[in-house]
């Protein structure tokens, strides 16, 4: 029985997530054949706003955190920590890039950036990269 009630609340938890994540502002871009999309979290600093907006318009900088752009990628960071503090990214600020599909983008930067974080918040997505439609 304790079993069920953890999954029923892993479940709940994770739909709750879902939910917050979604009712998130976005900016959607296609720099060549990928597809950016940038989630204004209100945590967000104007720094990092600023960062977030280069990686989403420039192709340099988007092939620095998506190097071989072949598949789906994440960037999750921490709503307490964010991913730039003093300058430097910040430890629990994850991303993962060349995965096969959307989700296993977007739940691996959630759980390196989870498992990173020091806050008490569940870490969210900031960032995604996906092939874009014709």
């Amino acid at each position: 029985m304790t079993g069920i009630r953890f999954l029923a609340s892993a479940a709940i938890v994770m739909a709750t997530a879902v939910v917050a994540q979604d009712s998130v502002p976005t900016e959607t871009g296609t720099i060549g054949t990928v597809s950016v999309t940038l989630y204004l979290h209100p945590f967000l600093t104007p720094e990092e706003l600023q960062t977030l907006r280069l990686v989403s318009t420039n192709d340099q900088a988007l092939g620095l955190f998506v190097p071989a752009r072949t598949g789906f990628a994440a960037f999750a960071a921490s709503p307490e920590e964010g991913f730039v503090r003093d300058g430097a990214v910040v430890p629990s600020a994850q991303a993962l890039s060349d995965l096969p599909d959307a989700v296993l983008a977007r739940n691996g930067a959630l759980a390196a950036c989870d498992a990173l974080r020091k806050g008490p918040s569940p870490c969210v997505v900031v960032l995604e990269v996906a092939p874009a439609q014709d």
